[in-house]
């Protein structure tokens, strides 16, 4: 296999992949377009009521869910309840004694124009409904997150004090039987984990006995599908993870199955979390680690949940107890992600490539902590790759150059056989021999960046941090596309020049027309491709290029190249 074949079969499986994936999200997307597409409703949008306990209560260690939650498109609305903003240095939030309803990333915005708003992941407005839920549920009473909880204190702005650690909201529901629930909400400094804490007093003279949930509600976000657009690849749907089945994950265009009884297998979970993951951001439920419950998914007409229900409390008359979980509502950082949660770094999801974009994430965070620049990290990755496989390529390069030096005489023994293209063959793969030449000796460094370049596209797609990040000039974005194409040419060019180093040793006319090609296939192909990606590409073939013009002067036979350009 010469350098041509290699490059064919690169391009080859590079454009299957690409297709493979364009082709399996058109597969999905009417579901998913009849999810998104719905009509603004009239009223406020509640989301999923609480779920529906069994009339038998369970024990503490096996919390059950009768059924599936039912959901209202648009259901009656309650009546407003006062809201309070809590805010640090990283987060807006909304929110009432039962709901999270916007949360605003004051570190992202929409877009890199100056006054573009900050990304909001949660919206309580019909037309983007995404809410945090957290409730109880008691046959004796108890406050759902539609009513309930009455505020402890009469500021509706908490902001986080200079000096300060963190920023409280508090509530409190009072039965009539003397159980009183006090919620409190905790927003730390930097922190994008809300956390809530219920503490349950009985001063009656029986026992209380009630569940504790939470969930996340949402309409779908809908957006444009395109082969060149990050979002129609990235995975947008419910995430859970448990320590015994470990990360799972359903997309909203499969979430239930026909017959809508396909519910996840998560019971009497302890030391798990529920998530609505999308493109860079999510949000997630955390609850006390040794603490059981139950997790499960919702649809309704336009709607989609995923909740974790339990425990059950008993407390009895003089007693008190506490439930405490945080509230995720942020980026994909992958260096905050590990610390909250067993499994929670895997909301990361490079999918198939999570073994080998990892380490790519990982180092390309090390070089820009010495660049302050994601683009030249990206140039020293790709520095670093090309040190790493060095013996490889020199190898590769020195083998091309004894073919370019021995062209003559394969031209010769091609006159000598003619149209005998299987004696022809025989005779050249025993010169290979004698001249201890490896005709196949450019696949393997080519074959070893494949997985590298593809790895490295979905750390560009899916990393927070490399979004909106500028490299320097006309390159402002490095996850969109080059606005000027510069990158795509350059590109071409050097595949170009590339090209007119390699020798065309034993190729038939057809395949040396093909090659010549090449350079406009990938050109074109790279044009929409993100310019952190291009930029990647056009400095591993710089270099290679150099490498190659520096091994055909080392090894290549002079007097042969002069013959040769005669």
């Amino acid at each position: 296999m010469n350098q041509l074949r290699t490059f064919l079969i690169f391009a080859w499986v590079l454009v299957a992949i690409i297709l493979w994936m364009e082709w399996n999200k058109e597969q999905r997307q009417p579901a998913q377009v009849a999810a998104t597409q719905v009509t603004t409703p009239t009223t406020q949008p509640q989301g999923l009521p609480a779920p529906t306990l069994a009339g038998a209560v369970p024990t503490v260690s096996a919390p059950a869910v009768q059924g599936q939650p039912t959901m209202a498109a648009t259901p009656a609305p309650e009546a407003a309840a006062p809201t309070f903003t809590l805010t640090n240095d990283v987060l807006r939030i909304v929110l009432d004694g039962g709901n999270v309803r916007r949360a605003e990333l004051l570190k992202y915005r929409t877009s890199r124009a100056p006054d573009a708003p900050q990304v909001r992941l949660f919206d309580d407005t019909p037309k983007n409904f995404y809410i945090a839920q957290s409730g109880w549920t008691s046959d004796q009473g108890a406050p759902g997150h539609n009513g309930g909880f009455v505020a402890e204190q009469s500021a509706t702005d908490l902001r986080l004090a200079d000096g300060a650690k963190d920023v409280s909201a508090r509530f409190v529901w009072t039965g009539a039987d003397g159980v009183t629930i006090r919620r409190t909400y905790t927003l730390a400094r930097g922190e994008y984990a809300l956390k809530v804490r219920d503490e349950i007093v009985n001063r009656g003279a029986k026992p209380w006995t009630g569940y504790v949930y939470r969930q996340l509600t949402r309409l779908p976000h809908d957006f444009k599908r395109s082969m060149f657009n990050p979002e129609t690849f990235a995975f947008s749907g419910a995430a859970w993870y448990t320590p015994a089945e470990k990360y799972e994950k359903r997309g909203y265009d499969a979430f239930l199955d026909d017959e809508q009884l396909e519910q996840i297998d998560a019971k009497n979970v302890q030391g798990g979390w529920i998530a609505l993951l999308q493109h860079y951001f999510f949000a997630a439920w955390i609850p006390q680690t040794d603490q059981k419950a139950n997790y499960e998914l919702a649809q309704g007409a336009d709607m989609y949940g995923i909740n974790a229900t339990g425990p059950q409390f008993t407390v009895a008359p003089g007693t008190q107890t506490s439930t405490e979980a945080k509230l995720w509502m942020g980026p994909k950082l992958q260096d905050k992600l590990a610390a909250q949660a067993p499994g929670f770094d895997l909301t990361l999801d490079y999918g198939i490539f999570t073994f080998l974009a990892k380490p790519i994430h990982w180092l390309l965070a090390q070089l820009h902590k010495l660049t302050h620049n994601w683009g030249f990290a990206i140039i020293l990755l790709v520095l670093l790759i090309k040190l790493a496989l060095y013996p490889l390529s020199a190898a590769q390069y020195k083998s091309m150059a004894k073919m370019r030096k021995f062209q003559p005489r394969i031209q010769q023994l091609k006159e000598r056989y003619g149209d005998d293209k299987q004696k022809f063959q025989m005779a050249m793969l025993e010169l290979y021999k004698k001249e201890k030449i490896n005709p196949a000796g450019g696949c393997l460094p080519i074959l070893i960046q494949m997985p590298v370049f593809l790895a490295l596209y979905w750390v560009l797609i899916e990393s927070v941090e490399l979004r909106q990040a500028p490299w320097m000039l006309w390159i402002q974005d490095l996850t969109a596309r080059d606005p000027f194409f510069i990158l795509p040419v350059i590109n071409a060019a050097v595949m170009w020049f590339t090209q007119k180093m390699t020798p065309m040793v034993g190729v038939d006319p057809i395949q040396q027309r093909m090659f010549q090609m090449m350079p406009i296939i990938f050109g074109v192909m790279f044009a929409f491709f993100p310019a952190g990606l291009v930029l990647y590409w056009v400095t591993n073939g710089t270099l290679g290029m150099l490498q190659q013009w520096w091994m055909m002067r080392l090894y290549g036979d002079k007097s042969t190249q002069t013959v040769a350009k005669s």
